[in-house]
């Protein structure tokens, strides 16, 4: 046995355990704030995840390269570049929200193609955090198994404790981290952990004397980076479990403001405290006429997907109607539309939690079923499948009506084939609403599409957006058209391409 080989079966192979352990969690942790973190620029998608995914796992792959080839080197030497690398990590992860101030604006304007500027800035702000913590694990691996009589279980230790790490990293960052304290403050904590993890790492290597120097002036950067970042306004005046929430003011009239809710970079939906009953968006305009159109009555009932500002339920509740649910996952997202946007939770029932659970765990029949849970290039596909529209289709009464917003290009209208498509599989007659008026190339149009057992009586109607908007339904034989260009397919539980089949339109902020 070499004198390295001694000097290595002298660590505690619990504390080797323990570092890879911790290192590993936060590496998760760091993984699960960058979604976080990236949506108030790009908003949060299957390509923001993707992408987020894809760069860290990248950083990771050539941390690990990199801490394999350390790992050939003596044990003493090979922990104490470790040291550094991590020092390098702690800078890094504290700078995170630095590079995304920085950069998030020039990029997102360079790049039309909205999966280049999410890749873009997913490398730009976390893969090198990801490098850094990944050069560790093969180097405390090789540290564990020198000199030891059973090599092989204290490989499998360190396997163990990596993998445990990262399911502990992600469970703190989901349920602790972001939900208390923040993503800002969540990676000033991993900067500390990373920090602890160098100092145990020097202690371990023998740094000499001279480079303590170095290394409190490179514990002082990261401290400086993380306090710094701190320091920041912040991006959103609501962080919750799901979105980036921020609430702008739209007029300086006192007597009848006008505040605007933006979810992660989408503005949401516009309200103002004197006129519930005005809609300022043509979403909300339709999705607030058509069904009082349909019904032709105040006593009917009604269940929402999605809360967001409450207009629609608010401009109900002022008109007289009563019986509302509302299904809202987010429990932050309502009580800033209590706040903020002037609704008042005794006019409805709400309900905090995923609108499918919702509906399926509900008895009750709807004359008025109103899906607003449509976004930018993500949809909650979960929400447009063959199986939820049947579970839709027996939650309404006979004579009921499902209502739903959509947006896509006027160019290709292959999403709102898709969910047309799949509504006329349930439904005798889908409608599909939008202002009046040709369309310009390239528009991101917004449509809302009725379903039910009969078609509507009027072919157009008027609302105000605040200005008096007239909206009409497209015929038949239009949509047939595009039916048969885009060779639409139903959505199912078990394939709902919706965000591929919206596209990549310059959709980021």
């Amino acid at each position: 046995m070499t004198k390295e080989h001694d000097a290595a079966a002298l660590i505690p192979l619990w504390l080797l355990i323990f570092l890879q352990a911790g290192i590993s969690a936060s590496s998760l942790i760091v993984e699960i704030v960058a979604g976080r973190m990236i949506a108030p620029y790009v908003g949060m998608s299957l390509y923001t995840w993707t992408s987020i995914i894809a760069v860290v796992l990248a950083g990771f792959s050539v941390g690990h390269w990199w801490g394999g080839r350390i790992a050939s080197l003596g044990t003493e030497r090979a922990l104490r570049i470790t040291g550094w690398t991590m020092i390098a990590a702690a800078c890094t992860t504290a700078g995170a929200t630095l590079v995304l101030r920085a950069f998030a604006g020039p990029v997102v304007e360079a790049f039309t193609h909205p999966l280049a500027a999410i890749t873009t800035l997913s490398a730009l702000a976390f893969f090198l955090p990801s490098l850094f913590a990944g050069v560790p694990a093969p180097i405390l691996t090789v540290a564990a198994m020198r000199g030891r009589v059973r090599s092989e279980q204290a490989l499998s230790a360190m396997f163990a404790a990596g993998a445990t790490g990262a399911i502990a990293g992600t469970l703190l960052a989901g349920f602790l981290f972001v939900p208390w304290i923040g993503s800002v403050k969540t990676l000033l904590v991993i900067t500390m952990v990373y920090v602890i993890a160098a100092l145990i790492c020097f202690r371990l290597g023998r740094v000499p004397p001279r480079g303590y120097v170095v290394l409190t002036s490179g514990i002082g950067a990261a401290f400086a980076i993380g306090f710094w970042a701190l320091g920041l306004p912040s991006v959103c005046d609501r962080e919750s479990s799901y979105y980036c929430i921020r609430t702008v003011a739209l007029s300086d009239n006192a007597d009848n403001p006008v505040n605007l809710m933006v979810v992660d970079h989408l503005a949401h939906g516009i309200s103002a405290r004197e006129e519930p009953r005005v809609m300022f968006t043509e979403h909300a305009a339709m999705l607030d006429a058509l069904p009082r159109m349909r019904m032709g009555r105040t006593d009917f009932t009604s269940f929402h997907i999605g809360g967001g500002t409450y207009s629609v339920p608010r401009a109900w509740a002022d008109r007289g109607i009563s019986d509302i649910v509302i299904a809202e996952i987010d429990p932050v997202v309502t009580e800033v539309a209590v706040e903020h946007f002037w609704f008042d939770p005794t006019t409805a029932a709400v309900l905090h939690r995923d609108a499918r659970v919702a509906l399926r765990m509900s008895n009750q029949q709807f004359d008025v079923i109103v899906g607003d849970a449509f976004t930018d290039i993500a949809a909650p596909e979960h929400l447009v499948t063959q199986e939820f529209i049947e579970l839709v289709s027996n939650r309404l009464s006979p004579d009921g009506v499902y209502a739903m917003n959509l947006i896509d290009n006027v160019d290709r209208l292959d999403a709102l084939a898709a969910v047309v498509v799949t509504l006329r599989d349930v439904f005798p007659s889908v409608e599909v609403w939008t202002a009046a008026g040709p369309p310009q190339a390239g528009e991101r149009r917004v449509f809302v599409l009725l379903a039910s057992a009969t078609d509507s009586a009027v072919s157009t109607v008027e609302a105000r957006t605040p200005e008096l908007t007239r909206f009409q339904v497209l015929n038949n034989e239009f949509i047939d058209t595009v039916l048969r260009q885009t060779n639409a397919q139903i959505l199912t539980d078990d394939h709902a391409p919706l965000a591929y089949l919206m596209g990549f339109d310059p959709a980021v902020d």
